[in-house]
């Protein structure tokens, strides 16, 4: 940004317009805010690519099967045996179950009923264990297109309903599973922003040692969060935007850890520059000026970083790319206007008790990370090659990281409702009849279809074929198996292998297995066309921003580097520490995107700052003034976001819980050791060279050992 554009921004009449604005705009967004939980779409279909086979079935079924239908199961059990009294009362709650809002006409399906029905040879399911402690309810909710919506509220009135006394009573199947899902990301929009918040505010009291600066950065922090969120449900709700609870979760952690970030770095430039100028209004001017590159680049590539999610084949993911390049991009807009008009409006009391005075000295040029880097300097080379042998060497965790996917039981942190009733059904060897394959055929090879599928272990009795439009038909077969584990995925495999093998029937198979299945499939495409996207858009904004080769490669591969030991120390964290039992198959792509998209924002901090300081003092003297002057503040940010990434973990859903310390630990590696030893250590051993094909420091001169050792003097 030019100084004259970045002194316009915060003068003695334009810091109060820039205020009023973006205060203004604020207040009127806050209003969109609040709604964004209303345009989630947390339905299971709305994730599939459209290219998955699952999908292509649920096309064809359209018109037959509601897609907005949920499954359901009233799980029952008493340690014993449940009683005729047991059983009656489940009579009795089923027709009440039926009487309620959403449930279709299809009505309850209940023990006594299935009695009857298999007696005269229906394809029924058993309702009633062998042992007779379990039985099960089963019924269809229906509430259209707002239905994931209004399932907590069903849920509620059902259990109200549902009970035995002494006895056990879950809500199981896609509909239990609905509910339990609403319940982990209930709050998400106030508890979660509080919570990380506060781990923020503390982290600022320790940064700034002051009572009142932590405060601007935490109000510029929670506008842009309104702003951000408010844009993302005017496009939801609008323009069609896929918004669901995981990453609206992900959008609020990002603003507020990404935007203390860039606040941490312009308020540390602006106390270098009160120190250089008397005026507060030229101080702010010239560190936005010298500033704005670094956060302009650092924000340019976290938010093509995720636009590059788009590409993905899952809806889910691809959503999640625009959502999240929104919140950054309000986010830098309101730290470069905001957060600088706060600033000069409060003056230099501001930071008290350590006030920036006029001539004062600058302390991080004798201060710790001068201190290491005068620790580097001798021995630059042997320094980045057993930092570079540590890191290898945790890379080789990644051979204990499993993305095969989790199961029902395995997706979250607790357990839920709906997964003690899907245990009890397992241990009393009761199919949950809400899991099947739906199959769709030529009407013609119906019956040699079905016949393939009989030699498929874990199925159940195929259902009645009904017929379509087209000369197609479809029939369905219950899945021995929970509804998101590897052993659904093979029998759905299975299946599909079966009937692809039918000439001429153009056999498909979905349902719910299938979907999981076809998700992990588009997943593992995903991290594939992505990862590299992202490092190609990563490495042309380094070259644009550093203008050179050399160094935008480096940083490229230290970053790297970084994601894989982070990922190899994360997978025996998870094995051996938290208990996972494995990984979703979206994790590696998400955790690369978060790393590498926001790992590069603390060498970019650095090496712009080498850069300006190479000008004057060379390569190797500017690599050690660049890391004195913002080892302190790149350590702050990558503490800041960190933790925020962390109260993730205050979810109840494993694939957040990992992303978060995975995200976290990756952040810390990059600023601590990345960052600090390995890039420092590189620019000391290579000097101008990094700089190639640019003449920015043709003479290359090496340190005097004198220069290594002298304290630091920083330019301006």
């Amino acid at each position: 940004m030019h100084r004259q554009i970045a002194g316009s921004l915060t003068g003695r009449v334009t810091k109060w317009v820039v205020l009023a604005a973006v205060l203004g705009i604020t207040v009127v967004m806050a209003g969109f805010s609040a709604k964004l939980a209303d345009v989630q779409n947390n339905e299971a279909s709305s994730w599939l690519p459209g290219s998955a086979e699952s999908t292509k079935v649920l096309d064809e079924l359209s018109e037959t099967v509601d897609p907005n239908d949920i499954p359901t199961l009233v799980v029952f059990h008493r340690d014993g045996g449940l009683t005729d009294d047991d059983l009656a009362a489940m009579e009795q709650d089923g027709k009440e179950i039926a009487e309620l809002d959403g449930v279709t006409d299809q009505g309850v399906l209940t023990p006594a009923a299935a009695e009857a029905a298999a007696a005269q040879g229906a394809p029924v399911p058993t309702l009633v264990s062998e042992d007779g402690e379990v039985a099960y309810l089963y019924f269809v909710l229906n509430f259209g297109t707002d239905g994931w919506n209004a399932i907590p509220a069903a849920a509620d009135e059902i259990r109200d309903i549902a009970k035995i006394d002494g006895g056990e009573v879950h809500l199981a199947g896609y509909g239990g599973q609905a509910a339990d899902s609403a319940e982990a990301f209930e709050g998400i929009d106030t508890n979660l922003i509080f919570a990380t918040l506060a781990v923020v505010i503390v982290i600022l009291l320790f940064t700034y040692r002051s009572p009142v600066l932590w405060l601007l950065p935490i109000l510029c922090a929670v506008s842009a969060n309104f702003i951000a969120t408010g844009l993302v449900y005017l496009l939801a709700k609008y323009a069609g935007l896929t918004v669901n609870g995981q990453s609206q979760a992900i959008l609020s952690i990002l603003v507020i850890g990404a935007g203390t970030d860039y606040a941490l770095l312009l308020v540390a430039r602006y106390r270098e520059e009160l120190r250089r100028h008397e005026d507060r209004h030229e101080a702010m001017a010239f560190a936005l000026h010298r500033a704005s590159p670094a956060i302009l680049a650092s924000a340019a590539t976290v938010a093509i970083g995720m636009l590059c999610l788009s590409f993905a084949e899952l809806n889910s993911t691809a959503g999640l790319g625009p959502v999240l390049a929104i919140g950054v991009a309000v986010t830098v807009l309101v730290m470069v206007t905001l957060l600088p008009a706060l600033l000069v409006i409060c003056g230099r009391w501001v930071f008290w008790p350590k006030r920036p005075t006029f001539r004062s000295a600058e302390p991080t040029s004798s201060g710790l990370w001068a201190r290491v880097g005068r620790a580097i300097a001798p021995r630059p080379r042997r320094v980045w090659v057993v930092t570079t042998g540590l890191l290898l060497l945790a890379c080789l965790g990644l051979f204990r990281l499993d993305t095969s996917g989790l199961s029902t039981e395995e997706t979250y942190t607790k357990e839920f409702d709906s997964i003690k009733g899907q245990k009890l059904l397992t241990e009393h060897d009761l199919s949950d009849n809400s899991n099947t394959i739906q199959v769709t055929t030529a009407t013609d090879k119906a019956a040699d279809v079905e016949a393939a599928l009989s030699g498929v272990d874990g199925l159940g009795r195929p259902s009645e074929v009904r017929e379509l439009s087209d000369g197609r038909s479809w029939f369905e077969a219950t899945i021995n198996a929970d509804i998101s584990s590897s052993t659904a995925a093979d029998i759905v495999e299975a299946s599909r292998e079966a009937v692809h093998g039918v000439s001429g029937a153009d056999a498909l198979v979905g349902g719910g297995s299938a979907f999981y299945l076809d998700t992990k499939i588009a997943s593992e495409r995903d991290s594939k066309v992505i990862m590299p996207l992202v490092l190609g858009v990563v490495l042309l904004i380094l070259i644009g921003l550093l203008r050179a080769l050399v160094a935008p490669l480096i940083l490229i591969a230290t970053v790297v580097l970084s994601f894989g030991a982070a990922l190899g120390i994360s997978a025996l964290l998870f094995e051996y520490v938290f208990g996972f039992a494995g990984s979703d198959p979206g994790f590696p792509l998400f955790a690369f995107v978060f790393l590498v998209a926001l790992g590069i924002d603390y060498n970019i901090f650095l090496m712009t700052r080498v850069r300006e300081e190479t000008v004057t003092y060379g390569t190797r003297k500017g690599s050690l003034i660049g890391l004195a002057s913002t080892g302190g503040v790149i350590t702050s940010a990558g503490i800041v976001l960190a933790a925020t990434f962390l109260v993730l973990g205050s979810l109840p859903l494993v694939f957040l819980a990992e992303l978060g310390v995975a995200v976290a630990l990756g952040v810390m590696l990059d600023t601590m050791v990345v960052r600090s030893v390995l890039v420092t250590a590189l620019n000391l051993d290579l000097g101008g060279r990094i700089w190639w094909p640019s003449k920015l420091d043709s003479a290359d001169e090496p340190l005097a050992e004198s220069e290594a050792r002298a304290p630091l003097e920083t330019v301006h």
